[in-house]
């Protein structure tokens, strides 16, 4: 009875993480319309495991359910980033306040670890590497916090902000500018100053929405 059980599940979340893939590589930009009779020929299986993991994703806000017409990949307004980083200021700064309290010695060092490895991909303008060692510098802190529910709130936030179809390092001097703000969240974190190191926080998440902010206004005046 439970071995009947495992595979229809695993399915649907496989089928769910492959196309969450494609949807945050913009494969399937915002906008898209779901082919689900092409995708399920594609992937080589029924449209009931296909829709169910489209319900998972539509529970995440990557795809959007309309009655009657189908599935379409989530667009995300100006107005939904505003709302979503206002948001994700508010929990990594509680993050980040949490983190000095809690971190041992070893959190310490690791943070270092992950900074010297920002420091090294901005004096390269890796942004590849740079974006994937403030996520894991962002990820350590939440971690350190040890708080779960703050932590999946804030996964299936930043879901959400994939569906832009920029990246805030890409606007210029942000590279820099955000290394800049992870020196002043670490060094607040290592004098244990919980105010500081949740205001500056804060104020990067606020920098990064920004940053966005002004690539889509020099898109629209490109326009």
């Amino acid at each position: 009875m439970t071995a009947s059980r495992i595979a229809p599940l695993a399915l649907y979340q496989e089928v769910a993480e492959r196309l969450r893939e494609r949807i945050f590589s913009h494969e399937l930009p915002p906008g898209t319309w779901v082919d689900e009779q092409a995708l399920a020929e594609q992937y080589g299986i029924s449209r009931t495991p296909l829709r169910e993991a489209l319900k998972v994703l539509a529970s995440e806000g990557l795809v959007t359910l309309k009655p009657r017409r189908g599935c379409y990949v989530t667009e995300i307004s100006e107005r939904d980033l505003d709302e979503v980083f206002n948001i994700i200021a508010l929990l990594e700064g509680e993050c980040a306040r949490a983190s000095v309290a809690r971190a041992s010695d070893a959190d310490l060092a690791r943070l270092r670890d992950i900074h010297a490895t920002l420091e090294a991909a901005a004096a390269a303008q890796d942004i590849d590497r740079f974006f994937e060692a403030n996520q894991a510098f962002h990820h350590v802190l939440q971690q350190i916090a040890d708080n779960r529910w703050l932590l999946q709130v804030i996964e299936d936030l930043r879901k959400v902000i994939k569906l832009s179809r920029h990246h805030s390092l890409f606007s210029e001097g942000r590279l820099e500018q955000s290394l800049a703000e992870h020196r002043e969240i670490l060094e607040a974190v290592l004098a244990r100053d919980p105010d500081a190191a949740e205001t500056r926080m804060r104020r990067h998440i606020h920098s990064g929405r920004a940053a966005l902010s002004r690539i889509a206004e020099a898109r629209n005046r490109a326009a």
